[in-house]
């Protein structure tokens, strides 16, 4: 039996708003990289992924996760999303993202460049991802 995502209505006209959050998170993460603030960086660009995932979600089914935990935006996006290889390669690369999250927010270590590195990436190929899925 599978649980059903908690989530709220919201009109899809919110979608381009949620957009712009993300744009901006992503934009604050580029600056913090510049700096080498490593763990903002990293914060931030979490932030971005999931209010580009909500973005998403707002745009194609009119909702979006109501709930602390992130991983159920992975979820909702699947729920709402075909199956595909190209969607399933993005969902993995949220996945890494937001398992990150804890990590750079909370748990008092030290991120370097490295870490932003990696993170970047699968930040880079989700947000690819996300704005084919926003412009289309």
């Amino acid at each position: 039996m599978t649980r059903q995502t908690l989530k709220k209505n919201v009109d899809k006209v919110k979608a381009k708003d949620y957009q712009k959050v993300a744009e901006s998170f992503y934009g604050g993460a580029t600056v913090a990289k510049d700096y080498e603030y490593w763990n903002a960086a990293g914060v931030l660009l979490v932030h971005s992924a999931i209010a580009f995932a909500d973005a998403i979600t707002i745009k194609t089914g009119g909702v979006k996760c109501q709930t602390d935990d992130h991983l159920q935006v992975v979820k909702l996006l699947k729920e709402i999303l075909a199956t595909s290889n190209e969607n399933n390669k993005a969902f993995i690369h949220l996945e890494k993202i937001i398992a990150q999250k804890t990590l750079v927010s909370y748990s008092g270590d030290a991120y370097n460049e490295k870490d932003i590195g990696n993170l970047w990436k699968n930040f880079m190929r989700f947000k690819n991802w996300a704005e084919e899925q926003l412009n289309n």
